[in-house]
């Protein structure tokens, strides 16, 4: 957001002669003065450069000076008045309705909105000037409700609702609801981000790593890079560049060869380089060696291929879509707790009530539930728990007394917690659970997962909404069933972070319960003191009077911590009566924050040394966090200090992504994790988006620092746009609690991201909504598990040939490749359970010979746990690259696309362990100790060539064995290992983790760490326990990465734990941690580590037995 103008300029968006009439009440030290301007509809002001902006113009200007502390709707009614006095307004009485009339003002180029009718005044973000008096001053425009065209509008909610997977329209919001005010609100930082794109740059961003040149590259720096430009169809041609040379130099010698050869080409055009083939380009001041697509080129020793574009053909990124008018920036930011107390104030003065002076307990009277329809098996009896959630913490938590399980069931009982409400933090949650009772008494604990009686159904309230406001009065909300462990759909660990209600309002169990009521809206101020905002428009008066020529007020952006305001209807005054007192230990305007007595005199000098301090002990902030009281004020205060003081930058990456984790809910932790995610390159984030989109639903309320981080960073990155879009959407689809909040997230992003991007999402959306119907028909047609006829191929090509493909799509998980028409000789269902879909299409037109773009499409799978695994495998090779370790790892493209729908990469010239075995041997292939290194042979057959073959297996079996060691990958079978025709081995199909085994027959199949076989050791030249050079240099390359890994234990472990939130079965308690940690030998110094994973390798030779003996079965019995 645009930072305010000095103080001492007046701020005037158009020049408005005040007639003399009007009114001219003084301004007291604590008012603010409004000049109110009325404009007709239709469309929106202009900032500037408007001709006929005054046409027609029948209704004067008025002044209206408030005090400091009034809500915008006192503003709303003084302009009302003073318009009813003055006459000059046709119809005074409409501009208190905001659905008809808005209050708006111009910041830089952009108009916003007083949105919030609650917010007070003094908060609002609004450039202030003073006039003659002293007194601070605003322009307002009040204008009539702007109507958007309804068919432009239905024709853009119907392509978001389509690429969303679910339409916002039909949820139920007012205008002051989460889910209107959270689209309102993103609505800002979407528009700056815009602002500050260049379309150039987002459409050509470049791929490329920040990782050494692996040692076995490093030879061919110093050969020259073969690099062949193509222009349209005018002109090819190859030359040799330095590996250090960047994208610049190639459009130089090509503008010269131009020159040279007499062609004519537009030369004031803006050209660009895009990989032949691939939407992929070359682009940045980078060295060529940086550019991942030119390290593939090395690696498989191919040359460069590279069409020059001019910028004229790239797709059109503009932003076509109407977006929401702007709301003010400090929307839901009340002022200090100075400000709103109740001492010392006449009833008239009061227009809200500060949390901090409710001094009474909270309590909840529950009135009863009823059900449509009774579940097949009905408990004897049930009763009620309610808790106070904060995170995954359970503060506080009141059982009713059991009662029979009937349809309708009547309590009229009062709970009550030993809780203040002045200490409730905000994202606070009650949460309800019914819970079957065996006996007369509710048993008491604090845990829902230890509950004696089963969990029937559960539902949680937000205690203090996005707009800061304490939730008062009845409430009937519709509760979520808890479902079995055996289906394995949720846990509850994600279950108690949502706020949502279930939708089937007609079939689900209702709650109804009563909150005590106020005569006011209650509130959670910003801070303490009026001394402590920095922002209040009064406590600026002194500053402009001394500094105004010299100081500019920066305006920071709508508080995503506090995205909203005020109740906008007073409760009635017939309930319980508030009972405040006043704090004893007021801070005084002199304090600006308060903190520990030890932190209290900290000047300059303290504070570098609270830095210096800080960075040793930064590792244990975590720890730290975890054990504060945070239902005590004081303590969140001195806790909310030291955060504030904190650089994130000193802050490590592993502790940042630690810090939004489940067990940290409060803001300024979140904040100052976010700060220092932003600093993190693309790549980066990138490598963490998985789990950086699953930790959305720990954020308490829709609009966040962590969302708005994130569709920032997806506006400015397409490559992160791509990803976050389906990592979103794959949430909408399968995820009922969290479905609204990623669905205007999504939404958020979408409306920012440009036409090429919703071209080509729809594009995709339509491919595999078409595979996917083609998908479930095959099931239904050849239910069978292996069983498949000859006609089921011809029955595919018929279903595809008919089916709704586009043209072309992006791969939804590899952006750079597009896929063409489907080549229909070529696809075909393979004979597994859930007959996933082998599929070819033709690829992009290419100077070079390309191969088909291949992708098995699954449906009934969910892939989010092989996602997971394929994520934390480039995780792995990222941190083996920086210390110039490339072990060939082949983490395949893997996305999930929806509820249990999913497409996976076709990795070409690879056959399966199995494969390879019965070509050698038939099923007795799996003894055959030479099987494997015979079949490498035979594709290499030239010495040098077979010597790089078996470098490549040493390596990439080495890699592959930490990996799954490490990540406990169980089921390893030969037809879910393979090989390349290179020597590459890689794994695939990761059904089980974290040390979870397959049994057959009631016994564990595994009876290894990981897969060590004789047919593996026979080609490292390892045979009956003889030495040699390979098994030795494969033990070291082991013991060298597993050691990398060890030194970033925490971060693999924090990775996981994020996941959590999924309810991937394997991966759904924090125990589930145990396994890594172990695997790590976290507890253990780098030599017993180290003779540990030797250990291992030892016990794989020795009991390899057993796994040729399983394969032998497997390949024998078919076992899947």
């Amino acid at each position: 957001m645009d930072p305010a103008l000095p103080l001492n300029q007046a701020v005037s968006p158009h020049a408005v002669d005040y007639p003399s009439g009007m009114s001219t009440q003084g301004c007291s030290a604590n008012s603010l003065k409004f000049i109110c301007e009325f404009k007709p509809g239709p469309g929106p002001p202009k900032a500037s450069g408007d001709e006929d902006y005054n046409v027609n113009m029948d209704c004067k200007p008025v002044s209206v000076i408030l005090p400091a502390q009034c809500s915008v709707y006192q503003l709303r009614l003084r302009i009302c008045m003073q318009a009813q006095e003055q006459n000059c307004h046709p119809d005074p009485l409409a501009v208190l309705e905001p659905e008809k009339y808005t209050l708006l003002y111009a910041r830089g180029e952009d108009w916003y909105e007083a949105y919030d009718d609650c917010q007070v005044i003094r908060t609002l973000d609004i450039p202030w000037s003073c006039d003659d008096t002293g007194c601070l001053l605003a322009h307002i425009v009040v204008k009539p409700l702007m109507a958007v065209d309804s068919e432009e509008k239905k024709k853009q909610q119907q392509c978001l609702a389509y690429l969303i997977g679910h339409d916002l329209e039909n949820e139920p919001s007012d205008r002051l609801g989460e889910l209107t005010f959270t689209r309102r609100t993103l609505a800002s930082p979407r528009r700056q981000e815009l602002r500050d794109r260049d379309d150039v740059l987002y459409a050509t961003e470049p791929w490329i790593t920040r990782a050494p040149i692996p040692n076995d590259l490093q030879d061919q720096l110093n050969r020259k890079l073969p690099v062949t430009l193509h222009f349209m169809n005018k002109i090819s041609f190859s030359i040799g560049v330095d590996f250090s040379a960047t994208p610049d130099v190639l459009l130089t010698v090509f503008r010269r060869v131009m020159v040279d050869q007499e062609l004519d080409y537009d030369t004031s055009e803006r050209l660009v380089l895009k990989v032949s083939g691939r939407e992929e380009f070359l682009s940045g001041d980078y060295p060529l060696s940086d550019f991942l697509w030119v390290r593939q080129c090395l690696k498989t020793i191919q040359d460069l291929h590279l069409s020059v574009v001019p910028v004229s053909q790239l797709v059109n990124e503009t932003v076509k879509f109407v977006d929401w008018p702007l709301v003010d920036g400090s929307s839901g930011q009340f002022s200090s707790h100075d400000d709103l107390r109740l001492e010392g104030k006449d009833l008239d003065d009061i227009f809200m009530i500060s949390l901090w002076d409710c001094n009474r307990r909270l309590r909840v009277k529950l009135l009863g539930f009823d059900v449509p329809k009774l579940p097949s098996k009905c408990p004897q009896s049930v009763y009620v728990k309610a808790s106070i959630l904060y995170g995954n913490k359970v503060l506080s938590s009141v059982s009713s007394l059991p009662k029979a399980f009937a349809d309708e069931v009547l309590w009229n009982e009062w709970l009550d917690f030993d809780v203040l409400l002045r200490d409730l933090p905000r994202g606070a949650k009650l949460g309800f659970t019914i819970i079957a009772s065996d006996g007369d008494v509710a048993p008491v604990t604090k845990d829902l997962q230890k509950e004696k009686g089963k969990v029937l159904y559960f539902v949680n309230l937000l205690l203090i909404d996005h707009r800061s406001v304490l939730s008062q009065g009845p409430y009937t909300m519709h509760m979520w069933p808890y479902p079995d462990l055996e289906e394995g759909a949720i846990t509850y660990q994600a279950d108690k972070l949502s706020s949502a209600t279930n939708p089937d309002i007609a079939d689900s169990m209702a709650i109804s319960f009563l909150l005590d009521r106020y005569s006011f809206p209650v509130v959670l101020p910003n801070n303490f003191s009026s001394s402590e905002s920095s922002r209040s428009p009064a406590s600026r008066r002194n500053l402009t009077k001394s500094t105004a020529s010299s100081t500019a007020l920066s305006s920071s952006p709508s508080s995503p911590s506090s995205p909203s305001s005020t109740s906008s209807t007073s409760s009635s005054t017939d309930s319980s009566s508030l009972h405040v007192e006043p704090l004893q230990d007021s801070l005084t305007d002199t304090v600006t924050l308060r903190f520990p007595s030890p932190v209290t005199s900290t000047k300059r000098a303290g504070l570098t040394r609270f830095r210096e301090e800080s960075i040793r002990y930064a590792s244990n902030l975590p720890h730290y966090l975890r054990n504060v009281d945070w239902m005590n004020r004081r303590v969140v205060e001195d806790v909310h200090w030291l955060l504030g003081n904190w650089d994130p930058g000193e802050l490590d990456v592993t502790l940042a992504l630690e810090l939004i984790g489940m067990d940290f809910a409060d803001v300024m932790v979140r904040r100052l994790a976010v700060q220092r995610l932003e600093s993190l390159s693309n790549d980066d984030i990138l490598k963490y988006l998985l789990q950086l989109v699953q930790t959305l639903k720990v954020e308490s309320y829709h609009d966040s620092f962590l969302a708005r981080f994130l569709i920032r960073s997806a506006l400015r990155s397409k490559r992160i746009g791509h990803f976050f879009f389906w990592y979103v959407r794959s949430e909408v689809a399968g995820c009922l609690y969290f479905r609204q909040r990623m669905a205007v997230i999504l939404e958020a992003y979408l409306l920012g991201c440009g036409q090429a991007m919703l071209d080509s999402f729809t594009q995709q959306v339509q491919a595999v909504e078409a595979l996917q119907e083609v998908a479930i028909r095959i099931k239904n047609l050849y239910p069978d598990r292996t069983d498949l006829p000859p006609t089921a191929h011809f029955r595919l090509q018929e279903l595809l040939r008919n089916c709704n493909l586009p043209n072309e799509f992006l791969l939804p998980f590899d952006p750079r490749i597009k896929a063409g028409r489907i080549l229909l000789d070529k696809s075909k269902v393979m004979a597994s359970k859930k007959k996933p879909l082998w599929l070819e299409f033709s690829p992009m037109p290419s100077p070079t010979s390309v191969t088909p773009v291949g992708i098995i499409f699954k449906q009934g799978d969910d892939l989010r746990q092989d996602m997971l695994v394929i994520q934390t495998l480039v995780v792995m090779d990222s941190i083996w690259q920086e210390k110039s370790l490339d072990l060939n790892l082949v983490p395949y493209g893997c996305i999930s696309t929806g509820h249990n729908i999913g497409m996976i990469e076709i990795v070409r010239d690879a056959a399966t362990i199995a494969a390879v075995q019965k070509n050698q041997g038939g099923t007795t292939g799996a003894f055959r100790n030479n099987a494997l290194y015979e079949w490498l042979k035979s594709k290499s057959p030239l010495q040098e060539v077979h010597y790089k073959t078996s470098e490549r297996f040493v390596k990439s079996c080495a890699g592959y064995c930490v990996a799954t060691y490490v990540l406990g990958i169980g089921d390893r079978h030969n037809d879910n290992i393979m090989i390349t025709d290179h020597g590459n081995l890689f794994h695939i199909d990761f059904g089980h983790i974290l040390g979870n085994t397959k049994h057959f027959l009631g016994m564990n199949r595994e009876r290894v760490p990981f897969v060590l076989t004789p047919d593996f050791l026979y080609v490292m030249g390892r045979e009956k326990g003889s030495n040699s050079l390979y098994f030795q240099r494969f033990r070291d390359t082991c013991t060298q990465a597993y050691l990398l890994l060890r030194s970033h234990s925490r971060l693999l472990v924090t990775l996981f734990s994020l996941m959590l939130l999924t309810g991937i079965p394997e991966l759904s308690a924090a125990e589930d941690m145990r396994y890594l940690r172990e695997a790590l030998q976290e507890q253990q110094g780098e030599a017993e580590a180290k003779e540990h994973f030797l250990q291992q390798i030892a016990e794989c030779e020795k009991m390899s037995w057993t796994v040729q003996t399983n394969w032998w079965i497997h390949m024998w019995a078919g076992i899947k």
